[in-house]
């Protein structure tokens, strides 16, 4: 059922050994950039540790968990789904909530008779996005890919006849004279009862429990120095979201940044393992044997 991957050992990494510097992978949406502010430019202790930021988009960082490049990654949840054998879900640091889900689009010029046979736009094969998409509607299968920020475009040319969209363009895709379809996280809820995991922070399971439980503690209190300091990371956002407004980013981080941000807990962690259990009968993925948890 899982795609092929590389080797997903690393022969410098073994267990038990303690890198002196740890890839790191984020986006650079509004809300990594806040979330990891602190940690990168020593605002707060490390404990010891050093990064290599690599920043990305989430889909790109989704291929670069498959082939493994990455000691610590942002990736969809929906990617994880296939990497359980090399990565380990941190704690902190993930992206769920409420309200807060994709929203399919159309133009408001124009009906989609039948979204079965629509050309749809998504954010990337192996996003959240695309998960509920085919959740919601199995047998919308005439997708193509692209850079989330050029969706809307998109369907305002007529490249496509709808377009699946995330981040802040849920903020956006009105004024620009698109409407919405379905608002597949008000669907997800609705199933389940549960919130929407959209993205979350993994480490290579063959690293030491000592460094990843460093890891997790270190980005705990990035994200806590960042709900304490909100502006500290102005800067930082706003470097990486030059086009946007900052309304628009400060909504953006208010969407995605919660108390599941700075640790799952029971709810958190039981709706993760509800999206796991939704593929398993879906036939997407083999069942888990590993741990997700760290």
């Amino acid at each position: 059922m899982q795609p092929t991957t590389n080797n997903l050992v690393s022969s410098s990494l073994v267990e038990n050994q303690q890198p002196t510097t740890i890839s790191i992978g984020f986006s650079p949406c509004p809300n990594d950039c806040f979330i990891f502010d602190a940690l990168i430019h020593n605002k707060i202790d490390t404990e010891g540790l050093q990064f290599e930021v690599i920043m990305e988009d989430v889909e790109a960082l989704n291929q670069k968990a498959f082939r493994a490049e990455l000691d610590i990654t942002k990736l969809s949840f929906h990617s994880y789904l296939y990497l359980t054998k090399s990565y380990q879900l941190l704690n902190a640091g993930s992206a769920l909530g409420n309200n807060c889900g994709p929203i399919l689009v159309e133009s408001s010029k124009l009906k989609i008779e039948n979204l079965n046979t629509a050309k749809i736009a998504i954010p990337g094969k192996y996003t959240t996005a695309n998960f509920l998409l085919s959740l919601a509607f199995p047998d919308a299968k005439n997708k193509t890919e692209m850079l989330f920020s050029d969706i809307e475009d998109a369907v305002l040319s007529g490249k496509v006849d709808a377009g699946l969209i995330i981040h802040e363009n849920r903020f956006t895709y009105e004024q620009k004279g698109l409407k919405k379809i379905i608002d597949l996280g008000e669907y997800w809820e609705t199933l389940t009862k549960a919130p929407i995991p959209l993205g979350g922070i993994v480490i290579k399971r063959n690293l030491s429990s000592e460094l990843k439980h460093k890891v997790n503690r270190v980005l705990r209190k990035s994200v806590e120095y960042a709900f304490a300091n909100p502006k500290s990371s102005l800067n930082f956002v706003k470097e990486h979201a030059q086009e946007m407004d900052e309304e628009v980013m400060y909504k953006h981080i208010e969407l995605y940044v919660n108390n599941y941000s700075v640790d799952l807990g029971i709810e958190g962690k039981s709706a993760v393992q509800l999206l796991f259990d939704k593929a398993y009968k879906l036939g997407i993925i083999d069942k888990t044997e590993e741990e997700i948890f760290l």
